[in-house]
């Protein structure tokens, strides 16, 4: 399968410079100069980042208030300030408010919280169905509509997982930079925007995890278990997003990553046939230019 995977890159390299650029952009991908979340693509990551931004304030009033007493407490209850300390043990309304106060507090959060968990749990009809088996160490990927199966592994897995000469210029081959290493495969997930996408996800010999930061969601591939995640990622939003492997797995757990494509509906169609005619993976990265020149 690799092998077929390289020389349908030489293949295209070879009959002309359409595809000889990344086409798409890198929308999802970690930033060290940054801080938060990646871009949401999809409306279960706006959910989780709005959800976030919630907790935060009210972490943040608690924290604060707690602080406050805490140095009530030390200025007014010091041993200099406060030489005769007291001898009552109770305090009944204090009780009362430590108690019922968190309980009110967890509630109002539990009433924001399950919905936006119940609406990542909740599977809807897929308008594109994948499945996604873990293995030691990449992931394998199933199209059962179109009858499309290919293997994903990193880019550079062949050279002991180091960034050598010979992996900068695989990676510039797909149209990747020396940065994206670790993160891109040679080959990826390609879905439509605006379509509802279920990944069935398990493994093949141990626990993984499929994730993608971006879409929000995170699922566990568990050997002999079948398990669902979906997204929708918004039109508007094609590009590249990057995952990984989210369950420790083994020696090469940090190099087993995940590579997405949002494309429209027309390239997603085009990249289908294409694949289907090839027997075969084909890189979606020149149907624009592709679309354009017919």
């Amino acid at each position: 399968m690799r092998l077929r995977t390289l020389l349908t890159s030489l293949f295209a390299a070879l009959t002309g410079t359409a595809a000889s650029a990344q086409d798409l952009e890198v929308i999802g991908a970690p930033d060290q100069a940054k801080m938060g979340f990646q871009t949401a693509a999809t409306e279960l990551m706006r959910d989780i980042v709005w959800l976030d931004s919630m907790l935060l304030v009210i972490i943040t009033v608690i924290s604060l208030f707690v602080m406050a007493l805490l140095v009530i407490c030390i200025v007014r209850f010091n041993q200099r300030a406060n030489p005769e300390p007291a001898t009552f043990t109770h305090h009944t309304p204090v009780e009362v408010a430590w108690t019922v106060i968190p309980i009110i507090i967890l509630v109002f959060i539990g009433a924001f919280s399950l919905p936006v968990l119940f609406k990542q749990q909740e599977i809807p009809e897929p308008e594109v169905f994948v499945k996604a088996t873990g293995y030691q160490w990449y992931w394998g990927y199933e199209y059962p509509d179109h009858e499309i199966e290919f293997d994903s592994y990193m880019v550079g897995s062949d050279y002991g997982n180091m960034l050598t000469p010979e992996v900068s210029e695989q990676l510039s081959e797909l149209g990747y930079q020396d940065e994206h290493f670790t993160l891109a495969t040679d080959t990826a997930v390609v879905v439509p925007t605006g379509k509802t996408v279920v990944i069935q996800v398990t493994g093949a010999d141990v626990i993984h995890a499929w994730t993608i930061p971006a879409f929000g969601v995170k699922q566990d591939a568990v050997p002999g278990r079948l398990a669902e995640l979906w997204f929708e990622v918004d039109e508007g939003m094609e590009g590249v997003y990057f995952g990984q492997c989210s369950e420790l797995c083994g020696l090469s757990h940090a190099y087993m990553p995940i590579t997405v494509k949002a494309v429209t509906q027309e390239e997603y169609d085009a990249w289908v046939a294409e694949t289907q005619v090839a027997g075969e993976y084909v890189d979606p990265r020149g149907l624009r230019r592709l679309a354009a020149a017919e």
